[in-house]
């Protein structure tokens, strides 16, 4: 007799479907911390301190990625300095190593390499273009800001252009942090060169992760075109943010603005709507205000000590891969942390300097929060219903392949499914995460959108059990399932239907009222049943009535 899989302790299901579907709870890296999306939200309640500490991690996937981008990133810096190269040079090296480890993301091996081995392409030219235009102020405003657009833009070619992009920015941006001068170019060029190397290599060859655990791929963009492409429309928001955050981070230093256009940039990693950026840009904040009160503790007692400064760099280096998948608020306690412990390096590091990059940061996120409201907004309401509706398509694929393979197809095969399926929720999560954030104000929509999260949640727990039992050869097939995964069919088109309430579709008629017992029923048949009473119950918080959309638009 079948029996449903108790939790195990770290919030998997012990021996629930296979192997490759397991992995999928835990999403891939993507940069400035949303690798495919945070840790499913428990009814809003986990605070980002417990989501860091019970996020489950299968397969310690999180604590492995983690430790190999410590090792990658001091080999570079260690390659660097074997090499006599300077310290400007050491720290360029480790920033790229830890930009190849973090924003390469592309959904096979192969792919990730071709993307690494093009870095280059991407950085040098910008390196050159920085490091000319020094000390030529105005010239060099108006690159930075082209270099934010087309780094944006790029994000229309997916993953590569995503990593590509933000490649180039961050060497436009490392060159005003080091202060870097043309005669300094061959140098730079050297140190990059070696830290992807050694990125590269450790990676590839000495820790090779993805080779047994392959990376997910990240959900397909949102469609359209000109204006209608979210990416097109985000290249000109980031670009009117970052040129604003220049302009007053300027008035506040002469020799640290570059702050604030970072701060703008980086919020825009990873979002698609206006809400999520307003969300993004106050996570931001709070974790640089939290890692400025950690450096005055940490990082200004040390004044630049090499040994415990390494020491402590490196475990900012952990902290930014191991955070960055369940809060971005951690993450960017790390990041500043870090970057006050290089300002030590260098010298220059004291309590005034902190707080002044508290203020840049503020700047680039009123900016940034601005610049989304104002300029070619994308609505968070349209978002948050194209990843539902995407996502409940998928449960429907994933039912009818199921049910196909049960009937002895050999070519049906619903795990690649269930792996998307894993995947649009986390990126539905994110896009809901404006509404569950404590801060909002729409107490009854923050209810729903809470409500929405836990049937999906309860939807993907049904596939994966669907999953399971279609993935063993000795389940049987049942003539009432070719029915009852038709009323799924039938439920998901009431549920992407047009209409002021969803719940009032005619197909909903055709639901039983209540499913069959398991000792009744095959378990393909119970987890079945399960969709479809879950597909119905989500017809009322989905509902969207002029008057009281699931998030405003």
């Amino acid at each position: 007799m079948y029996q449903r899989r108790r939790a195990a302790p770290d919030g998997n299901e012990a021996g629930s479907g296979p192997r490759r579907l397991r992995r999928a709870r835990t999403a891939a890296p993507t940069p400035g911390g949303a690798r495919g999306g945070a840790a499913p939200l428990r009814g809003g309640r986990h605070t980002a301190v417990k989501r860091m500490f019970v996020a489950p991690d299968p397969g310690r996937l999180r604590l492995r990625t983690s430790l190999r981008a410590v090792i990658g990133v001091g080999l570079a810096v260690a390659v660097a300095e074997l090499c006599g190269l300077s310290l400007t040079a050491s720290i360029t090296g480790g920033l790229a190593a830890l930009l190849a480890l973090f924003t390469v993301t592309d959904a096979s091996v192969p792919a990730q390499r071709v993307t690494t081995a093009l870095l280059p392409a991407a950085g040098f030219p910008v390196l050159a273009l920085a490091t000319t235009l020094h000390g030529l102020d105005v010239v060099r405003d108006a690159a930075f800001i082209a270099v934010v657009f087309c780094g944006v833009y790029a994000r229309r070619w997916g993953p590569r252009g995503h990593a590509l992009g933000i490649f180039a920015f961050m060497n436009f941006f490392i060159t005003q942090f080091l202060h870097a001068v043309p005669a300094q170019l061959p140098e730079l060029y050297g140190a990059v060169a070696l830290a992807l190397a050694a990125a590269g290599a450790v990676r590839f060859v000495l820790w090779p992760i993805e080779r047994r655990t392959p990376p997910a791929a990240a959900p397909a963009a949102l469609p359209g075109t000109g204006l209608a492409r979210p990416t097109t429309r985000q290249a000109f928001q980031a670009a009117a943010a970052c040129a604003a955050a220049l302009a007053v981070g300027q008035l506040l230093s002469e020799d640290r603005w570059y702050w604030a256009v970072g701060t703008a940039w980086w919020i825009f990693v990873n979002t698609a709507s206006r809400g999520e950026t307003l969300v993004r840009g106050f996570r931001r904040v709070l974790g640089t205000v939290v890692g400025i009160v950690v450096g005055l503790l940490v990082a200004v007692p040390l004044q630049g000590a090499a040994v415990p400064t390494a020491a402590l760099v490196a475990v900012c280096v952990f902290g930014i891969f191991y955070t960055a998948p369940v809060s971005y608020s951690w993450m960017m306690l790390a990041v500043t942390v870090m970057a006050g412990l290089l300002y030590g390096l260098l010298g220059v590091l004291d309590a005034g300097l902190l707080v002044l990059r508290l203020s840049e940061t503020a700047v680039g996120a009123v900016c940034a929060s601005l610049a989304v409201v104002l300029v070619l907004p994308v609505t968070t309401h349209a978002t948050n219903d194209a990843w539902i509706q995407r996502a409940l398509r998928c449960v429907h694929v994933c039912t009818a392949e199921a049910a196909a393979r049960l009937a002895g197809s050999t070519t049906a095969d619903p795990t690649p499914h269930a792996v998307e399926l894993e995947l649009l929720l986390g990126r539905v999560r994110l896009s809901l995460a404006p509404l569950v954030h404590p801060l909002s104000p729409y107490r009854g929509r923050k209810a729903r959108a809470r409500r929405v999260l836990a049937l999906l949640d309860a939807c993907a727990q049904e596939v994966r059990g669907l999953v399971s039992v279609a993935s063993d050869p000795d389940a049987g097939h049942d003539a009432r399932l070719a029915a009852a995964c038709w009323r799924v069919e039938s439920a998901v088109e009431a549920l992407s239907a047009p209409g002021p309430d969803r719940t009032d579709m005619p197909l909903y008629r055709r639901t039983p009222k209540s499913a069959p017992s398991p000792a009744a029923a095959p378990p393909a048949l119970v987890h079945v049943h399960g969709l479809e009473r879950l597909l119905t119950e989500l017809g009322e918080p989905l509902r969207t009535s002029p008057r009281s959309p699931l998030v405003g638009s």
